[in-house]
This record gives C-alpha cells, sequence and structure tokens, in this order.
C-alpha cells in the first residue's frame, strides 16, 4: 500500500512539475513581451525589464498551480488507467476513497505552496512591482532621453529629439504642452541640455522659439528665446500611482484595515475583506482540482476504448466550478456581509469530489443488464400461457 502510494504520488509530482513548467513559462514570456514593449518604449534597460519580470513570477505561478494540478491528476489517472494499473490496484481490494489518498497528499503539498504564494510572496512582489513602477514613471530623463522617437512621458506632453550627442547634448528638441485647457504651447530648440536643479529636473533649451496657440480666440503668440528653462518636475508630480493596490496588504491588514489602509487605497472594508477570505479559498482550488481530475475518471467501469468521456467531465465540471467563483466573487466583493459566497466553489468541490468517489465505488451502477434471447429460453416451457 505504502509503496503504491509512493509511487502514485511520483508521478503525480513529476508530471506536476512538467506542466506547471510549460504554463509559466507561457504566461510569463506572454506578460514579459508586453511588458517589454512599454519598458523599451520608455528607454529602460534590460537590468529593470528583467526586475520587472521577476516580480510577475509569483503571480503567475500562483495563477497556474490549479491548472497544472488538474492536468497533472487527469494525465496520470488516465495512463494508470489505461496500463491497468488501477485496475490492478482495484482488484487487490483498494477502494477509489483508498486510492485517491496519495491525490489528497498531492492536493495538500500544492496547497502549502499556494499558502505561501498567495499570504507572503504574491503580496511581496505585487508592493515590490508597484514602487519600481513608480521610480520608472517618475524618472522623466530616462524616458524623454530617446532619440528619433516621438514621446509622450505625460498626459498632454509630446517630446521629440533628433539626436543625443555622447557629450549629453540634444539636438532639435520638440517639445509640445497642451495640458492646459485654454491654451497649447509648442518649444523648438537647437540644443537642449537636461540639468539637475534643486533636486527637480530641468530641461534648458537654447536658440529656440515658443508657440503659443490660444483656443478662445485662436490667435498665435510666437517668442523667440537665446535660453529657456522648462520646469520637468512638473512632469513627475503627474506620473505615478495615485492609490495602493489592496492587494499589496498582508493578510492581518486585510481583515483589520486601518484609516492609512482605506485612505491609501480608497476603497471600502469590504474590498479588504473579500481579498482576505480570497486568500484563504484560494490554496484550496489546487487540491480540489486535483481531485476531480482523479474521481471523474475513476466512475465507471474500465473500457479499451480508454477514459476520454471521463475527462470531457472533469473538464466539464471544472469549468462549472470556475464560472460559479467568478460569480460568487463579482457579488462578495461588492458587499462584504456577502463574504461566505467566497467559499461555496469549494464547497461544491468538496461535494463533487465526494459524489464521484461514491459512484466509482459502485461500477454495478454503470453496467448495462443484458437482455434474454429466445435462445436463452429453457426447453419445454415454449407454448406456456403466462
Amino acid at each position: 500500500m505504502a509503496r503504491f502510494d509512493r509511487y502514485f504520488l511520483y508521478q503525480l509530482t513529476v508530471l506536476f512539475g512538467f506542466f506547471s513548467l510549460v504554463l509559466v513559462s507561457v504566461y510569463w514570456i506572454n506578460r514579459a513581451v508586453i511588458l517589454f514593449d512599454q519598458l523599451l518604449a520608455d528607454g529602460q534597460s534590460a537590468g529593470v525589464f528583467l526586475t520587472l519580470t521577476l516580480y510577475t513570477l509569483p503571480n503567475v505561478i500562483r495563477m497556474v498551480l490549479p491548472i497544472s494540478a488538474f492536468v497533472a491528476a487527469v494525465y496520470v489517472t488516465n495512463r494508470l488507467t489505461t496500463e491497468s494499473e488501477l485496475v490492478v490496484a482495484q482488484a487487490t481490494g483498494m477502494s477509489p476513497w483508498r486510492m485517491a489518498r496519495p491525490v489528497f497528499l498531492f492536493g495538500l503539498l500544492v496547497c502549502v505552496l499556494m499558502m505561501v504564494l498567495v499570504h507572503f510572496l504574491v503580496p511581496m512582489s505585487r508592493t515590490q512591482l508597484a514602487e519600481r513602477s513608480e521610480e520608472i514613471e517618475a524618472n522623466v530623463a530616462a524616458r524623454m532621453l530617446t532619440e528619433g522617437q516621438f514621446l509622450h512621458p505625460a498626459k498632454g506632453i509630446t517630446f521629440y529629439i533628433r539626436e543625443i550627442t555622447r557629450e549629453g547634448e540634444l539636438n532639435d528638441v520638440f517639445l509640445a504642452d497642451a495640458r492646459a485647457d485654454t491654451t497649447r504651447t509648442d518649444y523648438m530648440a537647437t540644443r537642449a541640455y537636461l540639468v539637475q536643479e534643486g533636486g527637480a529636473p530641468k530641461l534648458v533649451m537654447v536658440d529656440g522659439s515658443a508657440q503659443t496657440y490660444q483656443r478662445e480666440d485662436g490667435r498665435l503668440l510666437v517668442t523667440t528665446f537665446d535660453s529657456f528653462t522648462y520646469d520637468v518636475g512638473a512632469l513627475m508630480e503627474n506620473s505615478g500611482r495615485t492609490r495602493t493596490d489592496v492587494r499589496e496588504y498582508d493578510t492581518l491588514t486585510l481583515f483589520s484595515p486601518d484609516q492609512a489602509a482605506l485612505d491609501a487605497t480608497r476603497r471600502d472594508p469590504s474590498n479588504f475583506y473579500y481579498e482576505g477570505h480570497l486568500r484563504i479559498a484560494q490554496p484550496l482550488n489546487p487540491l480540489i482540482a486535483a481531485l476531480i481530475g482523479f474521481s471523474a475518471l475513476m466512475v465507471g467501469s474500465f473500457s479499451r476504448f480508454g477514459v476520454w468521456k471521463q475527462i470531457g467531465v472533469a473538464v466539464v465540471l471544472i469549468i462549472v466550478l470556475q464560472a460559479i467563483e467568478n460569480g460568487t466573487a463579482d457579488v462578495a466583493r461588492s458587499d462584504a456581509s456577502l463574504w461566505p459566497l467566497i467559499y461555496l466553489p469549494t464547497i461544491l468541490g468538496l461535494v463533487i469530489v465526494a459524489t464521484l468517489l461514491w459512484l466509482a465505488g459502485r461500477p454495478a451502477l454503470f453496467k448495462r443488464v443484458p437482455r434474454a434471447n429466445a435462445s436463452d429460453v429453457a426447453p419445454g416451457t415454449a407454448g406456456v400461457a403466462t
């Protein structure tokens, strides 16, 4: 018995690691490509790109773990069934509940990993990612020092540099400021320099002109200058995030948010309570997914054509549970008093697993009763009145 458990658990763990690696790579690369385009447009280095993508990795793993656990359980159970290993185990007297023990242990291991992610690693990575992104957004110099491209470091601002010399001189600079509702000012200069003054960046433009267009009366005012200083620090005030994400806080704060957290997030306490209960329910998802994948394939009698029908049932059950989870999440997020709805998909999942294992222990329910043929009638009974 113990050898069977170790063998089954080993197969599940190996396949789980393989599918997790594949799925994490797919999700991570997909997000990394989008992030790479954004950072490349802002003129960031490869080191910044690598740092930000590493911060997104814990959340990607969190999303992938339930899927990997389900796929691993289905794949291993299907293979052991087609190779008649589970049939031999049943022939020795092992019930479906007994054979589900290694799957249960496997699900608990993934649950522990999921708990570490949702309670510690994911909130920490979200905080670090938000802070690092805010630093990058506030670094106007890095976003503006890109030649040959029209950049938008802030809303209503358009900036263009034809060439940047090795000495840091900006040649042929164009800056359009359309943040005001009544006016628009375009600055053009043959040379410019980005300097630090009083801890804030300043753009010093040399030998240029400023064209101010007044939208109300349609007048255009042109001013030429030998040198002009533009306050780039004003762009830094408009950049950055305006509020903190609720998902960045630790679990204890989610269940007892103080006024500072409410002000920083500008959210109601119901949003904190929802996220806190969600972190308790989420670690159980891999366990439910793995048990459904196993128990669904155990229902029915052995068939040489495989268990494709059972695999389809397992996939449908997972999709239905996910749809229920999405629906209950929207309701619980809007009303704090309905937080028990978050645990409804988990309870339904356990009920489904128990029902499937109960059906798997009664294969006679799925066997067809053969019909009696005329040749099976006992001799001498023909013509007897009924």
